[in-house]
């Protein structure tokens, strides 16, 4: 049967499948990062992971994988393939699909084809395609982890922007006198509403350095005011940003994923009737809960695999 390798690289593990040109997963793998061990560490996890899956494939199916597509964290030249920077896997001007491509190669010598792609663009494309998205024209998917990241879903396609930074929602300003981010400005969105500024707004107002978002939702369901305060803020600087969004968009459809979308209906009912509530001209989005969980930025990758072996074709 004829597939292709989909990886997804995370800080702290990979996790992997074998996809069929339908978008069905064939087979899946889950592996540490081991950042711990250093840079170099992770690159070969990665090869050697791409290795194991690729014999795999031949075991199983017979053939060797037509391509491979890879979805990592951070900046990335998608272009040339070059992981240009991550902070959390410590790399810089990593020419990744180079090395895939040679570490994967075919009998005769021939690279294989390789994908690359951003972590968060790439599961909105899968989002796009297989998820929550399927049959819409127009989306912007958001990512509610330790940051906020996003994608702007056109056509079946992901739109990256002119320089490869499209969709980076999270660092919208919605409050200018907010509080610093890690980008240099005051008050971007992930600030307030990620999982990491609520768990450390909750942390302050409850007492408890340990709390987090899950134990803020947790005491949002039980009636806890000081958490719905903390809740309800992180809810209204996303549905600002969302606004901000949809004005300058129009998406129909707005996917939210990552961490905090697992609360469900405790972020998704107060979430639709704040956005409601701030439209004036505009049409109203869909707000709807992502579908893929974390195996959507592999299934992208794979995703982008696929269709790079179709722009070969028609070039």
């Amino acid at each position: 049967m004829k597939h292709v390798i989909a990886l997804d690289v995370g800080g702290t593990g990979m996790k992997a499948a074998l996809l069929a040109q339908d978008g069905s997963v064939l087979f899946e793998a889950r592996r540490p990062t081991g950042r711990e061990h250093g840079t170099d560490a992770v690159v070969a996890a990665i090869l050697d992971f791409a290795t194991d899956l690729a014999d795999e494939g031949r075991s199983r199916f017979g053939v060797a994988p037509l391509a491979a597509g890879v979805a990592v964290p951070g900046t990335i030249d998608e272009k040339n393939g070059v992981a240009v920077f991550s902070a959390n896997l410590g790399w810089r001007d990593l020419p990744l699909r180079k090395l895939l491509g040679e570490r994967l190669a075919a009998p005769d010598g021939s690279a294989m084809p390789v994908a690359l792609g951003h972590d968060v663009r790439s599961g909105g494309l899968a989002e796009g395609r297989l998820g929550a998205g399927r049959g819409v024209d127009r989306f912007l998917f958001i990512a509610l982890g330790t940051g906020i990241a996003g994608a702007i879903g056109i056509d079946g396609r992901i739109e990256a922007g002119a320089h490869g930074y499209g969709g980076e929602i999270g660092h919208v300003v919605v409050r200018p006198d907010g509080p610093p981010c890690g980008c240099g400005a005051r008050g971007c969105l992930e600030t307030l509403a990620s999982a990491s500024a609520v768990s450390r707004a909750w942390a302050e107002a409850s007492g408890d350095p340990d709390a987090d978002a899950a134990s803020c939702a947790a005491a949002v369901d039980a009636g806890d005011d000081r958490a719905r305060a903390v809740w309800q803020r992180a809810v209204d600087a996303l549905a600002d940003g969302i606004v901000l969004a949809q004005s300058l968009l129009d998406p129909s459809t707005v996917i939210v994923g990552g961490g905090l979308a697992e609360a469900g209906d405790t972020l998704f009912t107060p979430l639709r009737a704040a956005v409601t509530g701030r439209l004036t001209f505009q049409m109203p989005p869909k707000v709807v809960p992502a579908m893929l969980k974390d195996t959507a930025a592999s299934l992208g990758a794979g995703l982008l695999a696929w269709d790079l072996l179709t722009m070969e074709v028609t070039a």
